[in-house]
């Protein structure tokens, strides 16, 4: 049997490979979603999995640095950053091959081995600024 923390960090080294589908393999159907600076509030295993090939998608060459794994009970926060370069729309921002490096906050609920919330947090303005946006009107639509 594995802890919390051992599946969250499982989740993020198989994220870190650009393994999407390794990182699913630990994550509930019925997961609850929220990504705060997208404004996504939703259930179920495949918001998550759209979440995670979007940015594999966009970032190719993604990087994931693990900096921190907070464990209290069933919940684990994970303080990582998320770096490469842009190689696909995303987040609504054209694509401009500019770097990205941003930090993230992202806080776990694990039970019985599977993540069953997930909750991203990290600054929509920084995003932007790393990606060129130079004006908000002009983002897209997020599909």
């Amino acid at each position: 049997m594995t802890t919390p923390t051992q599946t969250v960090e499982t989740f993020l080294d198989a994220f870190a490979r650009r393994d999407v589908d390794a990182a699913m393999a630990l994550v509930d159907s019925q997961v609850a979603v929220t990504v705060h600076p997208f404004g996504l509030y939703d259930k179920g295993a495949d918001v998550l999995r759209t979440v995670l090939a979007d940015l594999v998608r966009a970032f190719p060459d993604l990087m994931i640095t693990v900096s921190r794994v907070i464990a209290t009970g069933d919940v684990v926060t994970a303080l990582f950053k998320v770096e490469g370069t842009q190689s696909a729309d995303y987040a609504g921002a054209i694509n401009q091959e500019k770097h990205l490096d941003i930090d993230q906050a992202w806080r776990f609920v694990v039970a019985d081995g599977l993540i069953t919330n997930v909750a991203a947090y990290w600054c929509q303005a920084q995003l932007y600024r790393r990606l060129a946006v130079k004006r908000y009107d002009e983002i897209g639509q997020l599909t």
